[in-house]
């Protein structure tokens, strides 16, 4: 076996003349020789770089090509989206690299913060999600100072809040090594220019390295998919029942403009789903200033035009299995306490009723449903052997496919389906855990199963096998996400696609609107081309590229464009802390690290200690625990029993002596048809009758700056203790019982709670041994060890 030596040569060139690539750190005759891949390595020895690259053409060769010329010169960190993905190449890199296998790193939540820390100093390359790095950097348990290059597979997540644009601001700002790298990658980086700077911008790079399946070094490696669009007539029965919710949609909408809020030229099925939710949000912001009747009467009215295009949509294009589960729901919402008022007005809407009973006693179903019986059915009578995917956007037509699959008793027909869906679990709709994912698909793989009736979650991030045929149940108008379908075929053999298409519905639209898409966006990764530099809106780097200082470079392109507007009106808490005060303490819980009030207090220097806490978000004393609530998760709570508000302050309150309410955001009033009297009460009952103070804050922004002000008064002038326990509850034995398991280490309050009922006693829960621990609900391995090393060991003073 062989080490990386920090003295080897960091370009010994790819030897050529073999079908293989030679290198001191690739094992013989494992990675097969490649032009292009080659070739967008060597460019990224040079530079930063985001590398677009069709699914199936080997994006993770490029970077195993990318890394061992930085091995040398520091440690590699990996970042992919998911679990799965990120235990793919870890394996990958295992298999090709000839190296100690120990000094290659995967990096999940599984893994306790004490381990991972101790794996990431040990490792040479560490590959991880991005959720777990972002929460130990805050958690200051590592720097990115030695990182010499960083990898973001699936690049084009880089926006927005996601966790990829907080680790590639942190490795600007902390890179010690010499020309630190960053390497993108991604298959579909989008079709609008401007989203692809702010991917670029995002990740700190300045070039863009694109393949299409069409360029000269690329064409030997393609293999031909073959496309069909099949359009599907609609049942003159659903047809009827479509148009009597028409008729329902077209009077909702003439109220909304009678109102005022509907353009008189706008008919009602022009109206998108984003303009609808606009829309509400125009209608929020007026309730905000004025308590008008007709305000409330237009809320309610755009509710009830979701709800009925839903339906007509589930009818055109998915089924009637789909739709009477949808006024399954829509029913149970209706006659329930916390129902909403728009549920409750179309259950007594007498055609809205109709066109629900009509379809209760409706025995047929929608012809797509055969069709896609009738594509499996022939497939596997040419070759049983094949691997299918269909995908459909809902979890309902997943379960209509499977249940008309099971009437057919289809393993008969060498159908062996399975369905694939997503982790999301709500109400009796159980999601599949990513061990249940990643075992349907070595399934897959195997053959036990040989169709995946699948939901978007098989779109990316989970090493799923190359197929025969990718089924699209409908159209997708993503061409992100239509891309990343497709590329689920034809990638070591010739590949088929079928999209299945409702005529004279939204599937039409969908379609051509995703073929445009995906049409600009082959467009624009042909104009990137190879070397492609992402000069304009960039100016930042060019100036600083002017003295080759690759980590200024870095630094300065880093910067998300997106929060440009929002630095010049907001006095950022990083503006006024002086480095004398940046040693601040805030115990933040885990839950937390989602939001971007934490990544603005990183930036101000407070040092954040993420734990699961058991009730409150964030502690910044012994005696104060604030809870944060966004505006809408007020409201919910408001709504939703589980998520009782009140009794969530009366336990806030009874743990620490200063409790503290922050409300964030500025729509509190008139949304989730929730009474502005109602919100008021609640709110005078916290501050009146319970004493907990409520401060509203404006944004995330605002919020950090409050709680950094509030840490510095609790621990600058009496030096408190910072306590995620605060004081001693007072309250009774059970609660104490609850209170004092819950410290154990990642136990949270439900799992004290089931720790309890399970050993009765404190004292049998301590005594307990790590298996009879891992019997209870939601202990896992990991957690038990660590309880018991902590009762187990000898204090250190």
């Amino acid at each position: 076996m062989h080490n990386p030596d920090p003295d080897l040569d960091p370009d010994p060139a790819f030897k050529s003349g073999s079908k293989f690539i030679s290198h001191p750190l690739l094992k013989d005759g494992v990675v097969e020789r490649r032009e292009y891949q080659v070739s967008i390595a060597e460019e990224a020895k040079k530079e930063s770089l985001m590398v677009v690259l069709p699914t199936g053409l080997g994006k993770t060769t490029v970077a195993l090509l990318a890394l061992i010329d930085r091995v040398a010169k520091g440690k590699i960190l990996f970042l992919a989206p998911t679990r799965p993905l990120v235990e793919q190449h870890a394996a990958f890199l295992k298999e090709a690299l000839n190296f100690d296998a120990s000094l290659i790193q995967p990096l999940t939540g599984s893994i306790l913060p004490d381990r991972r820390v101790k794996l990431w100093e040990s490792a040479k390359i560490v590959v991880a999600t991005p959720q777990i790095i972002e929460n130990d950097l805050l958690s200051r348990r590592i720097t990115l100072g030695d990182i010499a290059l960083l990898i973001f597979d699936e690049c084009h997540r880089a926006v927005g809040n996601y966790s990829y644009v907080y680790i590639a601001e942190k490795y600007a700002a902390q890179s010690q090594v010499q020309e630190p790298r960053v390497l993108g990658m991604t298959a579909s980086p989008g079709s609008d220019m401007e989203k692809i700077r702010e991917i670029c911008t995002s990740l700190g790079v300045a070039k863009v390295e694109s393949r299409t399946e069409y360029d000269h070094d690329v064409l030997p490696y393609i293999f031909k998919k073959d496309f069909e669009w099949r359009g599907i007539e609609i049942p003159v029965e659903i047809k009827r029942q479509k148009r009597i919710l028409d008729a329902v949609l077209v009077e909702r909408v003439e109220a909304l403009r009678t109102l005022g809020f509907i353009r008189k030229k706008k008919k009602s099925n022009e109206i998108s789903k984003t303009e609808l939710l606009a829309l509400r949000q125009i209608i929020a912001a007026q309730l905000a200033t004025q308590k008008h009747a007709d305000l409330y009467k237009a809320l309610s009215l755009q509710a009830e035009v979701m709800k009925i295009r839903h339906a007509i949509d589930l009818i055109e294009t998915q089924g009637v299995f789909a739709l009477r589960r949808y006024f399954e729901r829509l029913r149970t919402e209706a006659f329930s306490k916390d129902g909403s008022k728009a549920a409750k007005r179309l259950l007594k809407d007498s055609k809205f009723v109709a066109a629900m009973s009509a379809l209760a006693s409706y025995e047929g179903e929608h012809p797509k449903l055969n069709v896609v019986i009738e594509i499996l059915k022939k497939e596997f009578r040419e070759n049983p052997d094949r691997r299918i995917i269909t995908f459909t956007n809902y979890r309902d037509t997943v379960e209509m496919i499977m249940s008309a699959l099971r009437d057919l008793n289809s393993e008969k027909e060498g159908i062996r389906a399975v369905k694939f869906i997503g982790q999301a679990s709500k109400e009796a709709d159980k999601g599949l855990t990513q061990k249940e994912q990643v075992e349907i698909i070595n399934k897959f793989k195997e053959g036990v199963y040989n169709v995946l009736i699948a939901t978007s979650v098989a779109e990316e991030g989970l090493d799923i096998p190359a197929t025969d045929l990718v089924l699209f149940y409908e159209p997708i108008p993503s061409a992100i996400r239509s891309i990343q379908r497709k590329g689920r075929t034809a990638r070591k053999k010739v590949g088929k696609i079928i999209v299945l298409i409702a005529k004279g519905t939204k599937d039409e639209a969908y379609y051509w609107l995703s073929r445009t898409k995906e049409r600009e966006m082959r467009r624009r990764i042909i104009e990137m081309g190879t070397g492609m530099e992402l000069k304009e809106g960039m100016q930042e780097s060019e100036n600083e590229s002017e003295n080759k200082n690759a980590v200024a470079c870095l630094r300065a392109t880093s910067h998300r464009q997106a929060r440009a507007d929002t630095e010049k009106d907001q006095k950022r808490i990083v503006d006024y802390v002086s480095e004398s005060e940046l040693n601040l303490t805030i115990i933040v819980d885990s839950r937390e690290t989602n939001s971007e009030v934490t990544r603005f207090l990183d930036k101000a220097g407070v040092d954040l200690k993420l734990q699961n806490l058991g009730i409150g978000d964030y502690v910044v004393s012994d005696r104060v625990c604030i809870e944060r609530k966004r505006t809408d998760d007020f409201l919910e709570s408001l709504i939703n029993k589980r998520r009782n508000l009140l009794e969530q302050i009366l336990r806030l309150k009874k743990e620490y002596e200063k409790p503290v309410l922050i409300i964030e955001g500025e729509s509190l009033y008139g949304q989730r048809n929730v009474h502005p009297n109602v919100v008021r009460a609640v709110m005078a009952t916290i501050a009146i009758d319970l004493s907990v103070p409520i401060i509203q804050t404006r944004d995330e922004a605002d919020t950090a700056s409050l709680l950094y002000v509030i840490a510095k008064r609790e621990q600058r002038p009496t030096r408190r203790e910072i306590n995620p326990h605060g004081k001693k509850p007072s309250a009774s034995l059970k609660v104490q019982q609850e209170y004092l398991v819950s410290a154990l280490p990642n136990i949270g309050i439900v799992t004290a709670r089931n720790l309890l009922k399970r050993f009765k006693t404190v004292e049998q829960i301590i005594t307990a041994s790590k298996e009879e621990l891992m019997e209870v609900e939601h202990m896992g391995e990991k957690i038990a060890e660590h309880i018991k090393e902590v009762v187990n060991k000898e204090y250190q003073s």
